[in-house]
């Protein structure tokens, strides 16, 4: 029988896009959740699940049909049922629709958070994938300029306590809805003086969607925008005030900001207080954390009028700032946050009844609240012994056969310089007391 030539069998592939978690990754992303869990306990935020798939409906009528989510980067299919269903492209929408199924809103404000994944149907690039994961805050039923403030903090807090440099706090009022149906008029009566030197899509966009024009990454066109009107130049006094208070809001807590009149964001449903926290990390998708109060949205998906704000930071992004964060500085807070986990005790064991023994030891001391990995290779003692250096653990125990038949194990440093300890292989409590 002839060699097979190459691989005989295609090696089964992610999805682009789709991108797997390893263990290393794994462990960093439980310690951002593990911070971000206590700045929300502190802030009495409850925790809300909601599932992946959604129908259709909930995000064109919530996001917006004119926008690019929902026009060309939802993942859309008909179920067995010819429903049309849609993997989520964002965590707001399903947010609300929860509230709004289990009467959530009837009980008085709701302070909620989420994580969990995300699907849109972009160009993979550096932290942004086809799935990819959020972490968001979706505050219901308060509508004070100081509610923007508390929201925007909480993340400021958040993403400084995880270390994370070279930030800023980018700000704008989209105003009411008035407010921006009185802009938009102004501003598509200036572009189409200037239609010619848009780019196509602006272009496109000029009569179904004008104000996602601010958001264009057309190079030409953001430099005609530059000279553009400005949504800041047609609040009315109302909204123009409630602006002026959330800026003095920010500046009593001492958190910088830069106000940006070309802020837009993305989704359809967002009304005064905009923002977005981005790092001079990540080039030119900067944005680490964004969002902005959506008082029309709740109405929009069929509930009672209700103020809401809410944000949602990508945790892609945020770990390759907390990974430049730490290269930085490596005694700092991110470099904590992203250092690999040791063990406290490494197992050198071999020979059946000492594996046995090992294993029984192991058991007893996870239950004690002691971390152990048990070596479980059977190789030579040298060779366990250059994993256990390897593992960072600062303690080995040794248990073999000449151990086993003296009830005695071997206690040994591994990270400092210190005597071999002999103990009672039975003496739990003698052991513990080593272990500090």
């Amino acid at each position: 029988m002839g060699r097979c030539l190459g691989n005989c069998v295609s090696q089964l592939q992610s999805l682009r896009g789709m991108v797997d978690l390893l263990p290393e990754q794994t462990r960093r992303w439980q310690a951002v959740e593990t911070v971000a869990r206590e700045h929300f306990r502190r802030s009495g935020l409850a925790e809300i699940r909601t599932p992946l798939l959604e129908v259709t409906e909930l995000f064109a009528r919530g996001i917006g049909e004119g926008t690019d989510v929902v026009g060309k980067e939802m993942y859309t299919f008909l179920d067995r049922g010819e429903r049309s269903c849609t993997l989520r492209p964002e965590g707001t929408a399903s947010v609300v629709r929860a509230a709004l199924q289990h009467g959530l809103l009837s009980q008085g404000s709701q302070k909620l958070w989420y994580a969990g994944p995300m699907f849109r149907y972009e160009r993979p690039q550096a932290g942004r994938q086809r799935q990819f994961h959020q972490i968001g805050v979706e505050c219901l039923g308060v509508s004070s300029a100081r509610s923007d403030v508390e929201v925007i903090a909480l993340a400021w807090d958040l993403l400084a306590d995880l270390g994370v440099q070279g930030l800023e706090l980018q700000l704008n009022s989209l105003g009411s809805r008035e407010d921006r149906q009185r802009y938009r008029l102004e501003l598509v009566s200036w572009l189409e003086q200037r239609v010619d030197r848009l780019d196509a899509e602006s272009q496109k966009r000029l009569s179904t969607n004008p104000l996602r024009i601010l958001d264009s990454k057309n190079t030409q066109t953001q430099a005609l925008l530059g000279e553009a009107p400005t949504l800041l130049e047609t609040l009315c006094e109302e909204s123009a005030a409630r602006f002026s208070e959330v800026q003095a809001l920010l500046s009593q807590l001492a958190i910088p900001f830069t106000c940006n009149p070309r802020l837009v964001r993305g989704l359809d449903y967002y009304g005064h207080t905009a923002f977005e926290i981005t790092s001079e990390h990540l080039g030119a998708q900067a944005t680490v954390c964004g969002g902005g109060r959506y008082d029309e949205l709740i109405q929009e998906l069929g509930g009672p009028a209700t103020p809401a704000i809410g944000w949602a930071l990508g945790m892609e992004r945020l770990l390759l700032v907390l990974e430049v964060a730490a290269s930085a500085d490596p005694s700092g807070a991110a470099a904590r946050l992203t250092a690999g986990s040791s063990p406290t005790v490494y197992v050198v064991n071999r020979g059946a009844p000492a594996e046995a023994a090992a294993l029984q030891l192991a058991r007893a001391l996870r239950a004690a609240g002691v971390a152990v990995e048990l070596d479980g290779s059977s190789a030579a003692f040298g060779k366990q012994f250059k994993r256990a250096d390897r593992s960072g653990a600062p303690w080995a125990v040794v248990v073999g056969e000449d151990e086993v038949n003296s009830g005695i194990l071997r206690l040994k440093p591994l990270q400092r310089e210190g005597e071999e300890q002999r103990l009672p292989l039975l003496d739990l409590t003698a052991l513990l007391q080593r272990l500090g």
